[in-house]
């Protein structure tokens, strides 16, 4: 018997590469009011509908949301109506701005947390830009910085929130493709943000660490200090490229470059083995030839240098380099290739952890 779909939840992850589904259970917990997740059921697909983040076929996108949900809903058991989808893209623009407002009867209730919110996102947006996330980083109460400002006293209350904002039509074509699958969209949500509160922990929040999702269209970066997130930043280069410089110094067909990228990829070429050997396949009726994991690993190492020494750059720009005491977690599926974190470590100069959900 299907699953009471009303005690489930399902997060839809369109992206470059690949379309990822994943059915949890909601468990509520007697003791607490946050609910835990049991994973039910998932399921994939290949896309070629997507481009760096933004879908570039509809067609090809809705195709492989529907193969990727129909995987997870027969390993669930269940029926899939509605969906959170994630977005990222080079579109993505986050910025920090305030707001403030005067408490009425001098306590703080949900309606003033409410209004002040409302006058901190009154930024200027771009016509073309829609508004995706608000996230509150922290309430003043008169001067003094609180945690939770429901139902203390003062006159003056504060708040300080990061804003994001995405392309009109690339958010829209997103959830086009979404309902075109006869799914309704429960939220959309920032891919950085969505990884963060997967692999990062409360105490690297609070003393500051910079998220490195490198996925296969773009890198997303998340910077948090103080419990809360600060900057985020889209950059439009990530494992694609990676795939695109094995086909092209190898001379070998893209799907090859990307199995060979996923099976013998190191990022740093000191830690190749100088004896390890790797067939590479020809371009079209051209025979195989053997090549070094060496060899392959120089052609690696520049491109992922690139990716960390722009992810660098964004932290310098953000203000917040020298706040940032639990370094960096790397996540995303080119994070995965061995080497990444050492590399990691030469640029960043940080303590560089690999992040999994």
């Amino acid at each position: 018997m299907a699953k009471d779909y009303k005690d489930l939840v399902v997060g839809l992850d369109i992206g470059t590469s690949k379309v990822l589904a994943m059915v949890a259970e909601i468990l509520p917990q007697q003791d607490s009011p946050a609910a835990k997740l049991k994973i039910v059921g998932m399921g994939q697909a290949a896309t070629a509908g997507m481009r760096r983040g933004v879908v570039v076929d509809i067609e090809a996108t809705v195709q492989s949301i529907q193969a990727a949900l129909k995987e997870a809903e027969l390993m669930a058991d269940c029926r899939i109506t509605r969906v959170i989808t994630g977005i990222t893209g080079s579109h993505i623009r986050g910025q920090n701005s305030e707001g403030m407002v005067a408490i009425k009867d001098r306590e703080v209730t949900q309606n003033d947390v409410s209004r002040v919110i409302e006058t901190a996102k009154a930024v200027n947006i771009p016509t073309d830009q829609r508004l995706l996330l608000v996230e509150p980083q922290e309430f003043i109460i008169d001067g003094q910085e609180v945690k939770e400002p429901v139902g203390m006293s003062g006159i003056r209350l504060e708040t300080k929130v990061h804003i994001v904002t995405g392309a009109q039509t690339a958010a829209e074509n997103v959830i086009k493709c979404v309902r075109r699958c006869g799914l309704e969209v429960d939220a959309v949500v920032l891919h950085p943000l969505a990884s963060s509160h997967a692999v990062l922990t409360e105490d690297e929040k609070e003393l500051g660490v910079v998220l490195v999702d490198v996925g296969a269209g773009v890198t997303d970066v998340a910077i948090y200090t103080g419990g809360s997130i600060r900057h985020t930043a889209i950059i439009p280069i990530a494992g694609e490229l990676i795939t695109s410089d094995i086909a092209m110094a190898l001379r070998t067909p893209t799907k090859d470059a990307e199995d060979i990228k996923i099976e013998h990829g190191v990022a740093k070429q000191l830690l190749a083995g100088v004896d390890e050997r790797l067939e590479v396949p020809g371009l079209g009726d051209r025979g195989p030839r053997m090549l070094s994991r060496q060899a392959l690993a120089g052609v690696i190492e520049p491109r992922v240098e690139e990716i960390f020494s722009l992810v660098q750059q964004v932290v310098r720009d953000s203000g917040f380099e020298e706040l940032l005491s639990s370094g960096v977690v790397l996540t995303g599926g080119a994070a995965q290739m061995p080497g990444m974190v050492e590399l990691g470590e030469d640029i960043f100069l940080k303590p560089v952890r690999l992040g999994l959900p």
